[in-house]
């Protein structure tokens, strides 16, 4: 083992190491679900606006663009996801018994960031499978999912998200999903603050009001899509 993995080990061993790896992978996972919400949002604007849309993500770099994204945000996810389960199972450990009534005092989002995230890992796996992957679906179906646009046969992906949401399970599972997740940022944006050292006891009341303010922003945004295809306000 040279001196490089060695100082690795040592820093992944150590709880602050282990924090900050879930401070930043948990950053960029936030940028992403703003530009994800962002872009999904165009969903309302019409079958040309969203496809010319998905398009673009599915072309860029010619095609390689969107596997080198989406490589990133697993290397994110599966860090964010391990860092945080080892930090759970280091500070158990080390946690004597009287010390427990401490959590007592703690959130409740808090209290369940493990359940909710693992929660949230089964949905990213089912969203995967079910508009990434397209299994289970006939989605992949040229005869029922195309669209031309600007002369050239494309991918109808406005239709399909329009279809996998009219499937009321689907979308009463990703509303469950979407409300876990912003309970999960409630607590989660205000800890990536404190643990890159942007926390102070004069920004502690902006910072929670900030987290909150985004989670609610992203629950909306998200939620809205599958509230207005069931309720018949777009599609079909």
């Amino acid at each position: 083992m040279n001196a490089l993995t060695r100082c690795l080990d040592t820093y992944w061993s150590s709880s602050i190491g282990k924090k900050l790896v879930v401070a930043v992978s948990g950053s960029v996972l936030v940028l992403f679900l703003a530009g994800h919400l962002i872009g999904n949002l165009v969903v309302f604007a019409g079958p040309e606006p969203f496809n010319a849309y998905a398009y673009f993500l599915h072309h860029m770099l010619h095609g390689a663009g969107i596997w080198l994204f989406r490589g990133v945000m697993i290397t994110m996810l599966a860090a964010h996801i391990i860092a945080t389960l080892s930090l759970t199972v280091q500070n158990r450990r080390a946690r004597k018994a009287y010390e427990c009534e401490a959590t007592i005092q703690a959130s409740h989002s808090s209290r369940t960031m493990i359940l909710s995230g693992l929660t949230l890992l089964s949905f990213a796996i089912y969203h995967l499978l079910h508009f990434t992957a397209r299994i289970g679906n006939a989605y992949n179906d040229p005869a029922l999912y195309s669209f031309m646009l600007d002369g050239k046969q494309v991918h109808n992906a406005w239709q399909m998200t329009i279809d996998g949401f009219h499937w009321w399970p689907a979308a009463v599972f990703y509303i469950i999903a979407i409300t876990l997740l912003c309970m999960h940022l409630a607590h989660g944006v205000g800890s990536i603050f404190q643990t890159l050292g942007f926390r102070s006891k004069k920004a502690a009341s902006l910072i929670q009001q900030l987290s909150i303010g985004y989670s609610l922003f992203i629950w909306l945004g998200f939620v809205s899509i599958p509230v207005a295809i069931l309720a018949g306000l777009i599609g079909r």
